[in-house]
């Protein structure tokens, strides 16, 4: 089962991109890259629509905003410090499963580091996530396995500020590191951390 769950209450906030979002997950289901479809409003719901599947998961990929650490539904934040919510999720993952936030900064600076760390040991499954402001470009992309730490350099992605203060991220470009397109549908082997 590949999921993908995106948040439908970006309508103003951040150019309105539930719409892109919602058209691009119907895309990835036309193509055969995802077997489900859910657009929530929380964390919550977000949580039910991954339960609800009635086979493991293998690849859950979640579209949405997300800052150094954390990835966003409208103003539900979740953050190295609400993982707990996520518990019931851990036995609907497929051992070998990949969670993929396909959200901005999400791995970057230091509390992107702590975030991707914590999910992966949190989960037992494989996680990435990104580092810079991503759009059709998506730079910064990272994967980490369950015991691993963080090898990229927690400066990585950022335009202003510090690993441990970020201020401002860099958009992604073609030539950023480890970029791939919003049509590209799996994270490279090779952009995984290993223990």
């Amino acid at each position: 089962m590949r999921l993908i769950v995106y948040d439908r209450t970006c309508v103003r906030r951040g150019g309105g991109l539930s719409i892109p979002w919602a058209l691009g997950a119907r895309a990835y289901r036309r193509l055969g890259r995802s077997d489900a479809i859910a657009g929530v409003a929380s964390w919550d719901e977000a949580l039910a629509a991954m339960l609800a599947q009635p086979e493991p998961i293998r690849e859950l990929q979640f579209w949405g905003h997300g800052k150094w650490g954390c990835a966003l539904i409208g103003d539900d934040v979740l953050d190295a410090s609400e993982l707990q919510r996520l518990r019931a999720l851990r036995d609907h993952l497929a051992p070998d499963a990949l969670v993929w936030f396909r959200t901005c900064e999400t791995f970057g600076a230091n509390k992107g580091h702590d975030f991707a760390q914590r999910l992966a040991e949190f989960l037992r499954v494989r996680v990435a996530g990104h580092t810079y402001i991503i759009g059709v470009h998506q730079s910064g992309l990272h994967g980490l396995v369950p015991g691993a730490r963080p090898d990229w350099s927690a400066d990585e992605g950022l335009a202003e500020g510090t690993a441990a203060t970020p201020v401002r991220a860099k958009r992604s470009r073609p030539w950023a590191p480890r970029t791939l397109t919003c049509f590209q549908s799996s994270v490279p082997a090779a952009w995984f951390t290993a223990a």
